[in-house]
C-alpha cells in the first residue's frame, strides 16, 4: 500500500508539473496575473508530492519490503539503518527520485524567496523548473519506476554495493545531487531572461545566491567523494580523474565560472550574455554527467544503469533540453545589450581572463572525459585519456587561473593601477621565488614544477592576506582602528577571502601530497616489519572478525616513528555477506605534517599477509582547504545584501516589481 501510495504521488506531481509549464507561461505572454500566480502553489504541491513518494521508498527500504523490485536489487535485512536509507539513492531508480525531489525541492524555494520577484519572471522561472521536471518525471515512470512490484516476492534482498556501504558515500550523492539540481535554478533564470530579452544587476543579485548555493553544495559533495576514494578503495588517491569524478567537476569549474561572471553584470552590468550562456552551459554540464552516469555507457561504482533504453531517454531530452537552450540563446541573445565599458587592466578584466581559462578547463575535461567514446563511435579504435593527460593540460590551465585570482582582487573595478600592485605585490612574490628555492632543496632537487607549484599557491595565499591587510590599513593607522575596519567588513569580503585561502591551502595539499609520497607493497609473515619514510611498520598477528553483514581479517599492526613513539593500527579486510565482494578498510593515522595509510590485503600463504603501506604528506591540508572553501561560501551567502530577493536599486526589473504589485 505505501509504494503504491509513493508511486500515486509521483503521478500527482507530474500532473502538477505538467500544469505549472503550461498555465504561468501562457499567463506571462498575456500579462495574466491570474495565472501566473497559479506557479507558486504548483510549485509547492510537486514539493509536496514528491517529497511523499521518496518518503514512501524509504519506508519500504526501512522495513525491507522485499515486494518492491528496487528493495529486493539493492538492499538486505541485515544492513545496518543508515545503509537502509542511503540505500534509496544507492542505486539508479532511487537516485532519480532523490534528484526529481531536489528539483521540486529548489522550485518551491524560488516560490517562497522570490515573492517580490516580478510575476511574469517568477512564473517563467518557475516553468522552466517545471519543464526540467516533466521530463525527469516520464523518465522515472515509463523506464525507471521506483515502486515497481515483484509477483514472486524473495525471502531476502540481494543487497548493496559493499563499496557504497560507507559514511562517505551515504552523505556523498545527496549533497552532489543539491549542487547538480542547484544550478537548474540559474538555468531558469538564464532562460526567462531570454524569453524576455532582458537582464541586469537585479536579475544577477538573483542569481547569484542560487548559484553560490549550487557551488558549495558541489564542493561539499565531491570532497566527500574524493574523501572517500581515499580512504576506502585502499589506493592511497583521492582522485583518479574516472568518468564520473569529471562529470561532477565540470559543473562545478562552469559554477566557478558563472560565480564571478554574475558579480561583474551586478557591479558593472556587463558581460550579460556570456552570464546568461554560463548558466546554460553550468546546467548542461549537470544533465551531460546525469547521462554519464545513468546511460551504462561507463562501468563504474558510481554507474547504475544498464539499460540501453534508459541510455536513449536520457540522451533525447538532454538534446532537447540543452539543444532548445542554446537554440533561444542564438535567437535572443542580441536583445542582452552590452552594459559599462572598462580598461584592459581592472577587475572586470581579470574576471573575465579567468571567466576563459575556468571555460578551456572545463572543455579539456569533458574532451578527455568523451575521447574514448567518440575515439570508438567515430573511428573504431578503443583508446582512453589517463591521468597523465589531465594532469598536463590541466595542470598549465590552472597556472593563469591562480595567478588572476592573487591580482584580481588588488584589481580596482573599471580601471586600475598596475604599477601600484606591482610595487605592492613585490615582497610576497620574492617570499614566492624563495620558496620555490626551498623546496627543490628540501626535496633534493626533485621535479621543478611541483616547486613551481608551491610557489604559486604560497603566492596566492599571501597575496589574500596583503590584500586583507590593505583593505583595513594594518601598520598604516592604529592596530586598534584595523582591528575595528577587520570586525565591520561586509560577509560578502570575508567569504570571498576565506573562499580564495582554502583554495589556496587545499592547492598546497593537493600538490604536496601529489608530488611526495611514498609507497611500500610487500607479503610479509606475521612479526615481520618493513620501513616507509621515518616510520617502521610491524605485523604483530591476523585475526578474524564479524560485522553486521560482513566478516572480515583484521590485521594487528605497530607502528613505531623514528623518535620511538609507537601506536598500534587495525587495518581490515572485509568479505559481505549480500552481494560478495571483498573490500578494504584501511587504517589511516593523520597527522598535520602527513598520513600514514596502512592496507591489509589477502592471505598469501601460511602467516604471511599482502600489506600497502602509503605515506602522504600534508594530505590533511587538503581537506582543510575544502572546508574554509565551504565556510566561505556560507559566510558569505549569509550577507544580508546578497540574500534571495533582496531588493536592490529601484530600476530595472525592481521597477517592473513594483508596476506589477
Amino acid at each position: 500500500m505505501i509504494a503504491e501510495l509513493g508511486h500515486f504521488s509521483l503521478v500527482l506531481a507530474l500532473g502538477l508539473a505538467v500544469l505549472q509549464v503550461i498555465v504561468p507561461m501562457v499567463g506571462a505572454a498575456r500579462d495574466d496575473g491570474r495565472m501566473m500566480m497559479l506557479a507558486r502553489p504548483a510549485a509547492y504541491g510537486q514539493f509536496l508530492f514528491c517529497l511523499l513518494a521518496f518518503l514512501a521508498l524509504t519506508y519500504c527500504y526501512i522495513i525491507s519490503d522485499f515486494s518492491v523490485a528496487v528493495v529486493a536489487r539493492n538492499s538486505h535485512s541485515l544492513k545496518p539503518l543508515l545503509y537502509k536509507i542511503s540505500g534509496v539513492w544507492g542505486n539508479h531508480e532511487g537516485s532519480i527520485l532523490l534528484w526529481v525531489t531536489f528539483l521540486a525541492l529548489y522550485g518551491a524555494l524560488v516560490a517562497f524567496f522570490g515573492r517580490n520577484l516580478p510575476r511574469s519572471l517568477q512564473a517563467r522561472v518557475l516553468a522552466v523548473q517545471a519543464i526540467i521536471g516533466v521530463g525527469f518525471y516520464l523518465f522515472m515512470l515509463l523506464t525507471s519506476n521506483p515502486f515497481e512490484r515483484l509477483a514472486n516476492v524473495p525471502f531476502e534482498g540481494n543487497g548493496m554495493n559493499p563499496l557504497l556501504q560507507d559514511p562517505g558515500l551515504a552523505f556523498h550523492p545527496p549533497f552532489l545531487y543539491l549542487g547538480y539540481v542547484g544550478l537548474s535554478v540559474a538555468f531558469s533564470f538564464a532562460i526567462a531572461a531570454l524569453i524576455e530579452g532582458r537582464v541586469d544587476p537585479a536579475w544577477a543579485r538573483w542569481v547569484r545566491p542560487w548559484t553560490l548555493l549550487a557551488w558549495l553544495f558541489l564542493t561539499i559533495g565531491i570532497t566527500l567523494g574524493s574523501w572517500w576514494a581515499y580512504y576506502e578503495l585502499g589506493w592511497g588517491g583521492w582522485w583518479g580523474w574516472d568518468p564520473v569524478e569529471n562529470a561532477s567537476f565540470m559543473p562545478w569549474l562552469a559554477a566557478t565560472a558563472l560565480l564571478h561572471s554574475a558579480i561583474v553584470v551586478e557591479k558593472r552590468n556587463s558581460l550579460k550574455s556570456w552570464t546568461v550562456l554560463l548558466a546554460i552551459v553550468a546546467f548542461s554540464f549537470s544533465l551531460l554527467g546525469t547521462f554519464i552516469v545513468r546511460s551504462g555507457i561507463i562501468t563504474s561504482v558510481h554507474a547504475f544503469a544498464t539499460d540501453p533504453k534508459r541510455g536513449m531517454f536520457i540522451l533525447l531530452f538532454l538534446g532537447l533540453v540543452i539543444g532548445g537552450s542554446f537554440l533561444l540563446f542564438a535567437l535572443r541573445s542580441d536583445r542582452l545589450q552590452a552594459g559599462g565599458l572598462f580598461a584592459p587592466v581592472s577587475r572586470e578584466s581579470g574576471l573575465v581572463i579567468n571567466n576563459l581559462f575556468l571555460s578551456v578547463a572545463a572543455a579539456v575535461v569533458l574532451y578527455g572525459t568523451l575521447h574514448p567514446l567518440l575515439s570508438d563511435a567515430l573511428f573504431g579504435v578503443k583508446s582512453s585519456v589517463g591521468a597523465p593527460f589531465f594532469n598536463l593540460v590541466f595542470g598549465f590551465l590552472m597556472i593563469p587561473v591562480v595567478m588572476m585570482m592573487g591580482l584580481g582582487v588588488h584589481f580596482k573595478w573599471k580601471r586600475a593601477d598596475i604599477r601600484g600592485i606591482s610595487q605592492r605585490l613585490a615582497a610576497i612574490t620574492g617570499l614566492s621565488l624563495l620558496a620555490v628555492l626551498m623546496t627543490l632543496y628540501v626535496a633534493y632537487g626533485g621535479s621543478l614544477m611541483p616547486a613551481i607549484w608551491v610557489g604559486i599557491a604560497l603566492w596566492l595565499l599571501l597575496s589574500m592576506f596583503q590584500e586583507l591587510g590593505h583593505r583595513i590599513k594594518l601598520f598604516r593607522v592604529p592596530f586598534g582602528d584595523s582591528l575595528r575596519r577587520l570586525m565591520r567588513q561586509p560577509r560578502s569580503s570575508w567569504g570571498m577571502s576565506l573562499g580564495h585561502i582554502g583554495f589556496a591551502i587545499a592547492l598546497i595539499g593537493i600538490v604536496v601530497t601529489s608530488s611526495w609520497n611514498l609507497e611500500v607493497q610487500k607479503v610479509v609473515k606475521i612479526g615481520e616489519s618493513l620501513t616507509i619514510g621515518d616510520h617502521t611498520v610491524t605485523l604483530k598477528d591476523v585475526i578474524p572478525v564479524a560485522g553486521p553483514n560482513y566478516s572480515a581479517v583484521r590485521g594487528i599492526v605497530t607502528v613505531t616513528a623514528k623518535d620511538g613513539k609507537s601506536y598500534i593500527a587495525y587495518p581490515e579486510s572485509r568479505t559481505y555477506v549480500s552481494s560478495p565482494m571483498t573490500t578494504t578498510e584501511g587504517d589511516v593515522a593523520t597527522t598535520l605534517t602527513g598520513d600514514l595509510f596502512i592496507v591489509i590485503g589477502e592471505a598469501q600463504g601460511l602467516d604471511q599477509w599482502g600489506m600497502r603501506v602509503y605515506y602522504k604528506p600534508m594530505q590533511v591540508w587538503l581537506w582543510i582547504g575544502a572546508a574554509i572553501m565551504v565556510l566561505g561560501g556560507f559566510i558569505s551567502l549569509s550577507d544580508r545584501r546578497y540574500r534571495i530577493g533582496t531588493p536592490g536599486k529601484a530600476t530595472g526589473i525592481i521597477k517592473d516589481a513594483r508596476h506589477a504589485h
